[in-house]
């Protein structure tokens, strides 16, 4: 059965169609964009190995959010679906409780065999610490 990122050939677009996805609460298909064992890393936190894990992680936080707009100001990309690498800077918010939560970001992904098999976000944890207290 064919999917909307079938016919995507570019990581760099791959990515963006997952932030995408996340970002218009479709986590079904941004998790079936990672592979069965990709790394999920979230720098500062935890890393976890596995889908299952990384849904783990997500979905509650993501839950919590009424609203997820993940804004990338630069991205750039290597090589292929097979084998390519994704770098991009954004700034993820999240409204809770009525306000924006916004945390600066620097993400990597790694895309292998058509899939996100490495997501990495490098972000300053006591900023996203302080901002969560102060909701």
């Amino acid at each position: 059965m064919a999917t909307a990122t079938d016919s995507i050939t570019d990581p760099g677009e791959y990515v963006t169609r997952f932030i995408e996805n996340i970002e218009q609460s479709h986590f079904t298909a941004a998790m079936e964009m990672v592979s069965e064992d990709c790394e999920y890393d979230n720098v500062p936190i935890t890393k976890v190995f596995g889908r299952e894990a990384m849904i783990q992680i997500l979905s509650d936080f993501l839950a919590a959010a009424t609203k997820v707009e993940w804004l990338i100001h630069h991205q750039v990309s290597n090589g292929d679906m097979e084998h390519g690498v994704v770098m991009n800077e954004r700034t993820d918010r999240f409204e809770m409780d009525g306000r924006w939560i916004e945390l600066d970001i620097a993400g990597l992904f790694v895309v292998s065999n058509g899939k996100i098999a490495l997501w990495r976000d490098y972000f300053d944890r006591e900023s996203f610490t302080k901002a969560l207290a102060s909701k």
